[in-house]
């Protein structure tokens, strides 16, 4: 029963571990593109299992006790609020961990190497675009890969068509 509890390191091993493996998952994570939690292919959830497969050991160096579980899980989840604690207070900070949004069309112009460059398909993009009720790039204002993954999309302003025209004059 006790070596349920017996660490077998000392307890800022599992401190150490999961920080450095927080931060390493994280930067890889940040650099392998936006991708919205609602947009994951399958092939993005096996890829996130793995991860957190991979990173186990990484984190718990072979250690099955429950006070290490308990060492390691409270480390990340304090991690994860100071994480959010500083990037809700801090815009540099934000940009380093969440990224800015990306112009991926502007003024009807569709930019393809941005497609490219962010992982973004055309169909992802046209469905974006179908979302919000436009069939065509040439409708588009302005689209941006949100920081979060998804497309946002501003139409253009549509010039007279069955809109009253600006009154000129004093009236």
């Amino acid at each position: 029963m006790n070596a349920l509890f017996e660490l077998s390191a000392p307890w800022w091993h599992f401190v150490l571990r999961a920080a450095v493996v927080y931060v390493l998952v994280m930067v890889l994570v940040r650099a392998s593109g936006k991708r919205a939690a609602g947009q994951f292919t399958p092939f993005d959830l096996i890829l996130l299992i793995l991860i957190g497969n991979a990173v186990q050991n990484g984190i718990n160096g072979g250690d099955n006790s429950l006070t290490g579980a308990l060492i390691m899980a409270t480390t990340l989840i304090a991690l994860n609020y100071m994480v959010a604690f500083l990037t809700s207070r801090s815009a540099r900070m934000e940009r380093v961990v969440e990224g800015v949004p990306v112009v991926l069309a502007r003024n009807g112009k569709l930019f393809d190497a941005v497609l490219r460059r962010e992982l973004v398909s055309r169909d992802d993009f046209k469905e974006a675009l179908r979302l919000n009720g436009l069939h065509d790039v040439a409708d588009v204002e302005l689209a941006l890969l949100e920081t979060n993954g998804n497309i946002s999309v501003v139409p253009r302003e549509q010039s007279g068509a069955g809109r009253p025209s600006p009154r000129r004059g004093g009236r």
